[in-house]
């Protein structure tokens, strides 16, 4: 006998965070978000709930807790795109249907007694968390930004009614076979002819202080039709802000600005704390924060968080700029390479930008989804 249960009281809240910190504790691919980011998903003041609405659910069995599932009415996302969406988010399972279905079918009540008609993902509150069920590259370690998942989980979500509606691929990315610099000579020739430099900054408040305002312009324009993607509001903006002074480095980002100053191209990479965060669970044990300062001041692998280009300007071949700071960065002593995250199957624009390298596809996700129909 299944058990759903609402996440509603402390215990039961801890319960769904510790859940996949157990399910994974054998699990050397596995990469935990940090706890105190994560608990902020039960205060009601969190970031994301001016324009969303989530219910948490735990599946127990025999007493024992065996699943978990969360379920977003993301509004903006909605209204965006004249739809009547839930998502789901944070699934997580033992090897069984009959839990699987149990969660799943609790989320699917949810979204009918909203109005809704359709359930999809996984996707969070925006394209800023982790979004994505990994199909490949299960053995692989998962970045920080993305989420790890054993294999069943597809087999899993399919015997529930959904399928699929979209992918991403990842890849780990190295540096042009040829070191001739004709990427950069390309670039600087682009530059020129466009009138285009780049964005100075004396140190990481300096960026934000000079570039934020125009930055969140510029992936609102460029990604306003990719998947899953949703304005930035006020909240969001100030968390990936307060998010960008802990982790960013000024050698691992690049802005291109107009003769206007204007920001027409940037590209945002973060120092990978994977190994870092593993040990401690997600946790900020004071041994933790050191493996993590040690991360960000020597990497050996970078993370690709953001690319984006104004669209009045993606087919003047500006990205090629992008691509030649990324060679730079790739060539710095002690980078082995570089993750790009996820990139929709089907955008030709980013997938086009790693052929100037050295690619290797290694991991794919999934987002899935499902019609529902009124339950009499």
């Amino acid at each position: 006998m299944i058990e759903i249960r609402e996440a509603l009281t402390r215990r039961e809240q801890r319960e769904f965070l510790n859940f996949p910190l157990e399910l994974y504790k054998d699990e050397p691919c596995f990469v935990p978000p940090l706890w105190m980011d994560e608990k902020k998903i039960f205060k009601k003041n969190y970031v994301y709930y001016d324009t969303c609405e989530a219910v948490y659910y735990n599946a127990y069995k025999d007493g024992r807790m065996v699943g978990r599932i969360s379920g977003i009415l993301q509004k903006a996302a909605n209204e965006k795109n004249g739809e009547r969406r839930v998502r789901f988010t944070r699934f997580d399972s033992i090897n069984d249907t009959e839990v699987a279905k149990a969660l799943f079918g609790a989320v699917e009540k949810w979204a009918l007694e909203k109005g809704m008609d359709t359930v999809c993902g996984p996707l969070g509150f925006s394209d800023l968390e982790r979004e994505g069920l990994l199909i490949e590259g299960f053995d692989k370690l998962s970045t920080f930004e993305e989420q790890y998942n054993y294999e069943y989980y597809g087999s899993l979500i399919e015997a529930c009614g959904y399928g699929k509606e979209v992918d991403w691929t990842e890849s780990m990315i190295f540096p042009p076979e040829n070191d001739d610099g004709a990427l950069k000579r390309v670039a600087d020739k682009l530059m020129k002819r466009y009138d285009l430099h780049w964005g100075p900054a004396k140190n990481v408040n300096d960026f934000l202080n000079k570039y934020a305002d125009g930055l969140f312009e510029l992936l609102d324009k460029s990604y306003d039709q990719l998947y899953g993607t949703v304005p930035f509001t006020p909240g969001m903006k100030k968390l990936m802000i307060d998010n960008f002074r802990l982790i960013i480095d000024l050698d691992h980002v690049a802005v291109i600005l107009d003769k206007d100053d204007n920001v027409v191209c940037l590209g945002v990479c973060f120092p990978s704390i994977a190994e870092a965060v593993r040990p401690s669970k997600g946790h900020l044990t004071p041994a933790a924060v050191f493996r993590i300062l040690r991360a960000m001041k020597k990497p050996e692998i970078i993370d690709l968080g953001l690319i984006g280009v104004d669209p009045a300007w993606a087919m003047r071949g500006v990205s090629v700029a992008i691509s030649a700071e990324l060679e730079r960065m790739l060539r710095a002593p002690g980078i082995k390479y570089a993750e790009t995250n996820l990139n929709l199957e089907d955008n030709l624009m980013i997938q086009n930008q790693w052929k100037r390298f050295v690619e290797v596809k290694h991991k794919r996700r999934r987002a899935y989804v499902k019609k529902l129909e009124e339950r009499k």
